[in-house]
């Protein structure tokens, strides 16, 4: 055994260890459309006095933290994105109301006088005999009576935390007091100063959001009646450097209240996501199990190492996710099985180039066919998936919230199946062709012999690019029927990119559809749009709601049908509406772009041109098809859109790979030749690797569920479109410039 081949195998069992440790030690944080719950997106607003900053929106964060921790939900999360949004997720929470209603409340910061401990039966509260007076416990839970605020957060100037290093105090934090909250502070510590040391009346409570955040006592230093003077104060206590900082974000918070307004909300009933979870694990191994036996049919030994493979690739991009302790979304979940069927693309590459280096170019034994096959597949391989990353890389930078999530286990995945090919399969591959019982029955591996597909095309040998305007017409004839229906039908944005809500329920017994747009009309929502899917799901598309009115559409739906569940509640304000549609352009734009430029680098020009031609061909007739269907345009649908990109793309650089090596080795031979010869070189790899991909698309369409089927069904459609465009667009296109140029 060659020394490489050691290595390699050394390589991959410390990868399939090392990957089987971290799947079994850290688990994958699931979102919330897969575990259910809520998330909101608050965006802050600038006011009189000052920007909504990086250091505005730390503050306000701060603030609904607090906020957060009082709803007493189970492990929520809260983040900032960007440099004005918070993003806030309350997993279990069903009804946003309440989580609506207190974070979107502007913090309220006050200074009050302490009138002593509160008496046995004074309740915590307003008191109503003395309506000036509130009763709430200080920092360690003891009651205490205070009076009516005497400052409140916009006569603070700031606050910071300081620590005493000369005089060994430790950490305490300062008040600057600004215009009349000086004399207010003043005035207040003064009658503080009246009391003698150790009553709580000695002391003043910082109250934010109607809790004591602090409530020092003033220092015996200072005299009655005179108070604290200068406007400056400090707040002295048994304070850790975290402690003090917190408390000078929250009083900062306070004194620079940001106003926070919902752009985006959405609730995932518990239901849907168990469901999405369990109809994906299911299409995965349906899908996983048919390819396997596909590859294993076409390729026998090397497609059951491929198919070891393909386990070892699941396994690994798995424990990729969880290792980097990415969110693995409904989306994501979706691209998770999809990078299944791309998994294939590289052992079909390398197995068809085997074939071709044993049948066709006579090497002498499979281990030697199989050692050329690497080399040569190895640039179309790196080509290909480095094409699909650029569109990983752009859902994951230009996408927001479960696209995203999809962009990250795409990318993942893509990596994962160049390790599962490049290094899982050839270790196992190289170590197979190697034994003596292989060598002597060579037709086992399944590389001595051309394929059924090159056998067929060897014996009609067609001339494919005799006639490229041919094809080319008949581009453009699918072309013109999908621009007529986003000229005619118009396309059903959904409400990511046109705002508003969308809400959608599982009843117990069938609604008629015409039934509940009258009842809606009734109710006062008499432009609700209501569409049923299935037998028991319906769902209701609205303009923009408050919680109260989504309410009063839920009761009135109930009211159709003995039994209603939520199953998914989403709102998209209309500045984030508009924001994602610009998004979306600019995501296909730079797509496209990026494509052009990565594959001008590597070939040519006019190859570049072509494929990018041939990638917005297929984007106008995907749209074009999901228009004549009505099926909605959204978010997801944008990243099965520019997933389609990544396998357009991957057709072309295969095509164009075999085009280069091909020109090279021959020179002075016609293109069009040259690229004839090429399109029957590949094209029993994009046959088999089609195959393999429509296995599990297949499978996610038919077993994904409702929430994943439009999205199956535009990547099925453009795995179609994808490649007939990618053999008989951008190839002919390429021989017409090639022609003229």
């Amino acid at each position: 055994m060659h020394r490489s081949t050691r290595i390699r195998g050394l390589i991959a069992l410390v990868a399939v260890a090392l990957s089987l440790y971290v799947a079994l030690t850290v688990p994958v944080h699931l979102g919330l459309d897969l575990r259910g719950g809520t998330q909101i997106v608050l965006e802050t607003r600038p006011t009189a006095d000052g920007d909504a900053d990086d250091e505005a929106t730390d503050r306000t964060m701060e603030v609904l933290r607090g906020r957060i921790d009082a709803l007493g939900v189970a492990e929520p999360t809260i983040a900032r994105s960007g440099s004005d949004r918070i993003v806030v997720e309350l997993p279990g929470l069903q009804d946003p109301r309440e989580a609506a209603d207190v974070l979107g409340r502007t913090a309220q910061l006050t200074f009050h006088q302490v009138l002593g401990a509160a008496a046995p039966d004074d309740k915590p509260g307003r008191l109503p005999e003395r309506a000036r007076e509130q009763v709430l416990d200080d920092e360690s839970g003891r009651p205490l009576r205070l009076e009516a605020a005497s400052l409140t957060g916009k006569d603070v100037e700031k606050a910071a935390a300081r620590l005493d290093q000369q005089g060994g105090a430790g950490w305490h934090v300062t008040v600057d007091f600004k215009g009349s909250g000086k004399d207010g502070w003043a005035r207040l510590t003064g009658e503080a100063a009246c009391h003698a040391a150790g009553d709580p009346a000695r002391r003043v409570a910082i109250v934010l959001d109607d809790k004591i955040i602090s409530s020092p006592q003033v220092d015996p230093s200072v005299a009655c009646r005179s108070g604290i003077s200068g406007g400056s104060t400090q707040i002295t206590g048994s304070f850790d450097d975290s402690e003090a900082k917190e408390l000078a974000l929250l009083i900062n918070g306070g004194a620079l209240p940001v106003p926070v307004e919902t752009v985006e909300q959405r609730t995932v009933g518990p239901t849907l996501g168990a469901e999405a979870i369990t109809a994906s694990a299911w299409a995965a191994v349906i899908g996983t199990a048919l390819t396997s036996l596909f590859i294993i049919a076409v390729y026998r030994i090397m497609g059951a190492l491929a198919a070891v493979a393909l386990a070892c690739y699941g396994l690994i991009s798995y424990a990729a996710l969880a290792a980097l302790g990415a969110t693995l979304t409904l989306p994501g979940l979706a691209g998770f099985v999809l990078a299944i069927g791309m998994a294939v693309d590289a052992n079909v590459l390398v197995f068809e180039r085997a074939r071709e280096e044993y049948a066709v170019r006579h090497r002498p034994t499979p281990r030697s066919s199989v050692t050329a096959g690497f080399r040569r597949a190895f640039s179309a391989i790196a080509d290909s998936n480095i094409t699909t990353l650029i569109a990983a890389g752009l859902l994951f930078l230009l996408a927001s919230g479960p696209v995203r999530g999809f962009g990250v286990t795409l990318g993942i995945g893509v990596l994962a199946s160049m390790v599962s090919a490049l290094v899982i399969t050839r270790a196992l591959a190289d170590y197979a062709v190697s034994r003596p019982a292989l060598r002597r029955r060579p037709h086992l591996t399944g590389i001595a012999h051309t394929g059924t597909v090159r056998d067929r095309l060897g014996r009609s040998n067609p001339s494919l690019m005799r006639h490229p305007r041919r094809w080319l017409a008949a581009s453009a004839v699918a072309l013109v029927a999908a621009a007529s229906g986003i000229a005619v039908r118009g396309l059903d944005f959904g409400v990511e990119f046109t705002g508003g809500r969308l809400i959608e329920y599982t009843t117990a017994t069938p609604v008629d559809a015409d039934r509940a747009r009258a009842a809606l009309a009734d109710a006062g929502f008499p432009r609700a749009v209501v569409q049923t899917s299935g037998e028991n799901q319906l769902s209701v598309r609205t303009h923009q709601l408050s919680n109260a009115q989504a309410a009063t559409i839920t009761d009135t739906i109930s009211d159709l049908t003995h039994q209603t569940d939520k199953i998914r509640d989403e709102a998209i304000g209309p500045s984030l509406g508009k924001e994602l549609r610009q998004g979306a352009l600019i995501a296909l734009g730079v797509a496209l772009g990026a494509q052009l430029i990565y594959l001008a680098a590597r070939f040519r020009w006019l190859l570049g041109t072509s494929a990018v031609a041939a990638l917005a061909h297929d984007v106008v007739i995907l749209v074009g098809i999901f228009a004549w269907l009505g099926k909605p345009v959204d978010g997801v649908f944008l990243a099965a859109l520019l997933t389609v990109i990544g396998y357009s793309v991957n057709d072309s650089v295969v095509v164009f790979d075999r085009i280069r090596e091909l020109a090279r080795a021959n020179r002075g031979k016609p293109f069009a030749r040259i690229a004839d010869q090429a399109l029957l070189q590949t094209l029993p790899r994009t046959v088999n690797t089609g195959m393999g991909a429509a296995f599990i698309l297949t499978a996610l369409a038919v077993l994904g569920g409702d929430s994943l089927t439009d999205f199956a069904l535009a990547l099925l459609i453009g795995l179609v479109v994808g490649t007939y465009s990618s053999m008989f667009t951008a190839t002919p296109l390429a021989v017409e410039l090639h022609r003229r140029s």
